[in-house]
């Protein structure tokens, strides 16, 4: 047997094994050595736009004569003249790195990034652009108070990081350039610790800029939330005081309405709230990773976002629970009408199934009031034809009296004639 029929790759692999045990490694960490600079790209792109941006690094790469990313890929770095580019896809964004090793600066954010930007060729915009970052790593310490004035008028989030061997500081807030920047003192971390922190730092920017995108939908649903839940009490009220079919059928045309409203919004919003509590959780998991150290004087990152991120949050949530609360009751109160409108049709049907019982009834009796005079009727025919009958046969020379034959017919003539219509009743009654 020879070597390639050992182990596991003797058995038949399952078709997700392989990128089940590679989506723990499909976005390692890479080591950075400082100085550096990192201009970081995120955006929102669908399936269609991810691989028409695929496509374009590929043409990229097979222009200099290097391999494109595979279909299945979801990370990429290339070397390419002046930068290197790393390149992610996500579930609905695209992050473009741009990383630029050894720009000798003595200032944070030295050179501009508009002209780092000119020295490299920009792969087409996939999609429109959320995240802009510029991540500048330096070596040695830095004064807080120092760092604080290269921000400006707002205050910088400044922390120790990484069991005090780097000082990270950022404000969260876009520059002239229109990037977020983030700086990072490294004091004593190797390149692959580097590496590791500042893609935390840019991992927290773009996830916590992509849980903020459902404040706007929160937002936007909350005037027609806040109206249903001011309708629905009103629907309620009158409810207690509608009588009848039609005013119960009213409300529950008007219930229905409020109802499909939520649900529209609900649907919609539906993803956005979802994947909002998915970003959170990431920037939690990512501030945690960072593992900082509080300065005096200074927010730390874990606070400043705190403070600011999480009523954003709650506000997602508490809309997406209200979104939810005021749907069992409309499915509560809709129920309850259903059911009193259904008791209200039963029992008009009842009242109209009485009403046609009587009305049965009185047809009988006057069907049996019919057949009677029917009866007298018909007997009085047969009897008036035997009683020409009789008077043609005397006058023929027969010896009859037709007045007392006829007299004496009248019975028979009775009972056959009675006789015959219980027996068309009869069979009437059998079929």
């Amino acid at each position: 047997m020879t070597d390639s029929g050992l182990g596991a790759s003797a058995f038949e692999q399952h078709p997700l094994r392989a990128r089940i045990l590679g989506e723990l490694h499909a976005r390692p960490t890479r080591p950075l050595e400082a100085p550096a600079r990192i201009l970081h790209f995120a955006f929102l792109t669908d399936s269609t736009r991810a691989e028409a941006d695929r496509l374009a690094l590929t043409e990229l790469c097979v222009e200099r004569g290097l391999t494109g990313p595979d279909p299945q890929t979801r990370q990429f770095r290339v070397e390419l003249q002046g930068a290197t580019l790393m390149w992610e896809r996500h579930g609905e964004f695209i992050t473009h790195g741009w990383e630029f090793a050894g720009v000798e600066a003595d200032e944070p954010f030295s050179p501009t990034p508009a002209a780092l930007m000119q020295k490299i060729r920009m792969l087409p915009q996939p999609g429109p652009l959320l995240v802009a970052a510029d991540l500048h790593m330096l070596h040695g310490d830095r004064d807080p108070a120092s760092l604080g004035a290269v921000f400006g008028p707002l205050q910088a989030a400044i922390a120790e990081a990484n069991a005090g061997r780097a000082l990270i500081a950022t404000d969260f807030a876009p520059d002239t350039f229109g990037f977020v920047r983030i700086f990072i003192a490294n004091r004593s971390m190797p390149p692959m610790a580097a590496g590791r922190l500042a893609q935390r730092a840019l991992e927290v920017e773009t996830y916590r800029t992509l849980a903020l995108m459902g404040l706007p939908e929160a937002q936007n649903l909350a005037p027609s939330i806040r109206r249903i839940e001011q309708e629905l009490p009103r629907l309620l009220d009158a409810m207690t005081q509608a009588t009848g079919v039609e005013q119960n059928r009213h409300l529950l045309d008007a219930l229905t309405s409020l109802a499909s409203e939520l649900e529209v919004g609900a649907a919609a919003s539906l993803y956005r709230f979802g994947a909002t509590r998915a970003y959170d959780d990431l920037v939690n998991s990512r501030l945690e990773a960072i593992n900082e150290t509080p300065l005096p004087d200074y927010p730390s990152w874990s606070g400043f976002l705190t403070r600011r991120l999480q009523p954003a949050m709650r506000t997602c949530r508490n809309t997406e629970a209200r979104q939810a609360d005021l749907s069992r009751k409309l499915a509560r109160a809709a129920q309850l009408l259903r059911t009193r409108v259904d008791t209200e049709v039963e029992a008009q049907n009842g009242d109209l199934l009485r009403q046609m019982g009587e009305r049965v009834k009185l047809q009988l009796r006057l069907q049996q009031t019919v057949e009677g005079l029917s009866i007298a009727a018909i007997t009085y025919y047969i009897a008036s034809v035997f009683h020409h009958l009789l008077e043609g046969a005397r006058e023929a020379g027969a010896h009859v009296e037709p007045d007392r034959d006829t007299a004496i017919l009248i019975p028979f003539i009775v009972a056959f004639v009675g006789w015959t219509v219980w027996r068309i009743r009869r069979k009437h009654h059998a079929e």
